[in-house]
């Protein structure tokens, strides 16, 4: 496989893994992208916000590792941005293969240019995959 297809190929520090920032468009899993797919698909562990439905859920990968990171309000399950960046880096510190999946499009309303960056300050090889946002979408 091309780095365009496997985000494995992007190989960072001895034994780190890398990051995927991707998008989940609309909600609808036939309006993923193809590289969307080729990600969920490839990945070892999912972090996903409460935005993603069960279509797309569905395309989850047996024994892959998920992670719910959702933002709900005024509930004490929400997780801290500053946490998620946390476990992106442990994830891919780890080894893995790791998809940050988001609602829409990761840099609209999703704080993916954060994620990027603090990623990026790491040293973790990571690539933004982004979607039709769902307002668009509409």
């Amino acid at each position: 496989m091309d780095d365009r297809t496997d985000f494995h190929a992007v190989n960072g520090p001895q034994g780190c893994g890398s990051v995927a920032l991707v998008g989940a468009g609309p909600g609808d899993p036939e309006l993923l992208t193809i590289r969307a797919l080729e990600r969920i698909r490839a990945a070892q562990a999912i972090v996903h916000d409460a935005l993603i439905p069960a279509g797309i859920r569905a395309l989850f990968p047996p024994g892959c590792a998920l992670y719910d990171v959702g933002k709900r309000k005024n509930n004490d399950r929400s997780s801290d941005q500053g946490a998620i960046h946390t476990l992106l880096i442990r994830l891919a510190r780890r080894g893995l293969r790791v998809v940050r999946l988001k609602g829409g499009d990761p840099f609209v309303f999703g704080r993916g240019g954060e994620e990027a960056a603090a990623l990026q300050a790491q040293g973790i090889p990571h690539e933004v995959v982004p979607a039709v946002t769902a307002f668009l979408g509409a």
